[in-house]
């Protein structure tokens, strides 16, 4: 799974689930011809990642490459069951990475587009956002 080797703050705040506004730095096709696009606002959680990744590795077996595009680095924190009112803030439970709609969450090069799409689709279903399959030649308005 991704997870930081070392935050500056241990504990964050939560911030907004529903953030303001799209994608404007991850928007795009960078590395590879076929991308999982997030159409909605959320977080991804690490083990989300990791399940996409694995999906993903399935289909290209040696014939690819496959780029993960965001990484999980927002601490999410949990207090233990049954825990009394009070007693200050949980600890850190998982990684999250904030996703806004436009951005690119995993490329893909040295497949088919079909196998790639039937990929990226099934990766798609791990997520907690709504994605879409992107192509690199064809342009999508």
């Amino acid at each position: 799974m991704l997870l930081p080797k070392k935050v500056q703050h241990r504990k964050w705040h939560k911030g907004r689930r529903r953030q303001k506004g799209i994608a404007t730095r991850t928007n795009s096709l960078d590395f590879g011809e076929y991308g999982l696009k997030a159409e909605t606002h959320g977080w991804v959680t690490s083990r989300q990642i990791e399940a996409a990744r694995r999906v993903l590795t399935r289909y290209v077996r040696r014939g690819g490459k496959v780029w993960i595009r965001i990484f999980p680095d927002k601490p999410v924190t949990k207090k233990g069951n049954e825990t009394p009112m009070g007693g200050g803030k949980g600890a850190p439970d998982h990684y999250v990475a904030v996703v806004k709609p436009g951005t690119v969450l995993f490329e893909m090069v040295g497949v088919t587009r079909d196998s790639a799409k039937e990929a990226m689709e099934m990766a798609g279903y791990k997520f907690g956002v709504k994605t879409r399959f992107i192509d690199k030649n064809v342009l999508v308005i």
